[in-house]
């Protein structure tokens, strides 16, 4: 990604179409150099031709574009056919289609049809990379970026004052934080499985959270559930989500967002429009903002004809005129190795000393990409989660700095956190574990694992009858752990009850070691758990230790027998924060360097 530059247009002599005035001119002279000659006669009997480029078929070449830059390119395309630009004496008709970028990437790749253009210009070289697929899809030949636009946070101005702009700064992380914190704003973005704006952003932000420290992962998983909550189908969707007056969204409707993740060029777009919504301000993160940067490939170009390939080439050269240059910036859209127009960044609501005009951030990794595309597929999919809590007599004891609450008080205040996070599609249970709960058994299923948003008799939903049964939690007197048994009898039906479609995994918070003589023993626990394990239904088991007296390693060991992971608070109040957090390392999304020590 980046910026690259298209080939000198001027400096071939080629590229550069002629004004109408000058062909006028041209065509004008020649006549009249004809007639005094005394040719005038010979010319109209036929017998002296003067060849109209466009007297034959023109050469006809169609490009799908990004739906942002479909206006631009479309107003170069029809420029070029006034003109009568030529490619090899042919004139160039180059129709313009604007087209859903993802929609034209799973076409490519999936390669089972004809695509019906010769030139693609997505707005960022992510979908060309998801194009190509597994390498069985339609093939892509690079030749170039047409534009780039860098990626912001864009605010209604009530908001944009409460976070000091134009002044105040801050990196990608610093955003994440103010957006999920206790005050945190009305976010949202368009769907980054469908949106590079929306997955640069996430990538960013997680990348920016990594440099800031161990927490990264959980700051990264809590932006991603946020914006589930505000997500958008599409780029220009994202946008009339915004308020729509300069009153805040807190005084206004609730469900309209104080900011969104935008590109300068989406932004400079809204602002021009004239139509009475509010002027958009711009945040461009410190340590650098990703761009679009719009390649230009040929689309299946061993099946193109010499005349297209040619014509595909020529405007692609054309669009390194000044004229064309004019254009993209007209529309908002900064283009390479071209001095930034401060008033294009005015419009789209950047000022200084906002880093407007700093390096780009460089492209995001592949690897990068695919694990914050991984994270927003996690998060957005419909969970299976099968809670086990443990409720021994320790549990009864207080937390340091909660005003007496014990360690069941915050890990029940905690789990009803999450639970609020959760969708109606969601699935969630409950299970109790303690020695001797029921008779011999240590273990006792309160709520079967069941769509969080089915409705059960007398009224209400699996939601209120779960949320019921965790504020009914409580510790059992000298009861004990009992914990070995009870993780495998849980797996197993966490197991035998997977659900396709679903991230199914076996979600485990105690506060000790096993303390049950009757109990099988840890390593006999692994070789029965390792035996139920299946690959074609995973379900991974999160072991949550909470509290001083509680072994991560222990847990841990457990846990990666079935493709899971423990995981340590001190505080059972970061619980919520942990299980985000844990749902992505399970599926494997923090990369080949995940440690156990990353996971404390």
């Amino acid at each position: 990604m980046g910026r690259h530059s298209l080939p000198d247009a001027k400096a071939t002599g080629t590229g550069r179409a002629r004004s109408p005035r000058r062909r006028t001119v041209s065509i004008a002279t020649a006549l009249v150099l004809a007639v005094a000659a005394g040719t005038g006669v010979a010319a109209q009997s036929g017998l002296l031709s003067f060849a109209d480029p466009c007297a034959d078929a023109p050469v006809r070449l169609d490009l799908a574009a990004s739906p942002d830059i479909a206006p631009a390119l479309r107003a170069i395309a029809d420029r070029a056919r006034q003109d009568r630009v030529t490619t090899d004496g042919h004139c160039l008709d180059v129709r313009v289609e604007a087209r859903e970028n993802y929609q034209v990437a799973a076409a490519l790749a999936d390669g089972s049809g004809t695509p019906g253009y010769q030139v693609w210009v997505p707005d960022s070289d992510v979908w060309v990379e998801r194009a190509k697929g597994l390498g069985d899809g339609i093939s892509l030949t690079p030749a170039g970026t047409v534009a780039t636009s860098p990626v912001t946070l864009a605010t209604v101005p009530t908001t944009a004052r409460t976070l000091g702009w134009p002044r105040k700064s801050y990196t990608w992380a610093e955003l994440a934080a103010t957006a999920t914190g206790a005050d945190g704003l009305l976010l949202g973005s368009a769907d980054p499985a469908r949106s590079a704006t929306g997955l640069l952003a996430l990538s960013s932000i997680a990348e920016s959270s990594r440099q800031k420290g161990a927490d990264s992962d959980t700051r990264t998983a809590a932006t991603a559930e946020l914006l589930t909550q505000r997500v958008s189908d599409t780029d220009t969707r994202v946008l009339e989500t915004l308020a729509q007056d300069d009153s805040g969204a807190e005084k206004g409707n609730p469900r309209r967002n104080e900011a969104v993740l935008l590109s300068e060029q989406a932004a400079f777009a809204h602002n021009s429009e004239g139509s009475g919504s509010t002027n958009l301000n711009l945040f461009y993160p410190t340590d650098g903002a990703p761009v679009l940067d719009y390649p230009y490939s040929l689309v299946d170009e061993t099946e193109l004809t010499t005349d297209q390939s040619r014509a595909a080439m020529r405007f692609m050269a054309l669009l390194g005129d000044e004229a064309a240059y004019r254009t993209l910036q007209e529309h908002g859209f900064r283009v390479a190795d071209t001095a930034l127009d401060p008033t294009l960044v005015r419009t789209a609501g950047g000022l200084a000393p906002q880093p407007y005009d700093g390096n780009d951030a460089g492209p995001p990794s592949s690897e990068s990409l695919q694990r914050a595309l991984g994270l927003w597929t996690v998060t957005v999919q419909s969970a299976r989660l099968t809670t086990v809590v443990d409720t021994s007599g320790s549990m009864a004891a207080p937390v340091p700095g909660r005003d007496g609450q014990s360690r069941m008080d915050v890990t029940k205040a905690s789990l009803l956190r999450a639970l609020a996070g959760f969708t109606p599609e969601d699935e969630i249970g409950l299970w109790e574990f303690a020695t001797r709960l029921d008779g011999a058994t240590d273990y006792r299923e309160l709520e079967k694992t069941a769509r969080l948003g089915e409705p059960v008799k007398g009224g209400g939903t699996h939601r209120d009858r779960l949320s019921d049964a965790f504020t009914a939690l409580k510790p059992v007197p000298d009861g004990d752990t009992g914990l070995y048994d009870t993780m495998l009898a849980a797996y197993r039906e966490a197991v035998a009850t997977y659900v396709s479609g679903k991230f199914n995994a076996l979600v485990i918070l105690t506060d000790g070691s096993n303390k049950d003589d009757d109990s099988i023993s840890r390593a006999e626990l692994i070789k029965r758990l390792k035996t139920v394990v299946d690959p074609r239904r995973p379900v991974p088991l999160i072991a949550i230790a909470v509290g001083p007296d509680a072994d991560r390693d222990e847990v841990d060991t457990i846990a990666r027998a079935t493709g899971g992971a423990g995981y340590e608070v001190s505080d059972p109040a970061e619980i919520q924060a942990v299980m985000l957090r844990a749902v992505m390392l399970s599926a494997g999304l923090t990369g080949p360097d995940s440690t156990a020590a990353d996971r404390s």
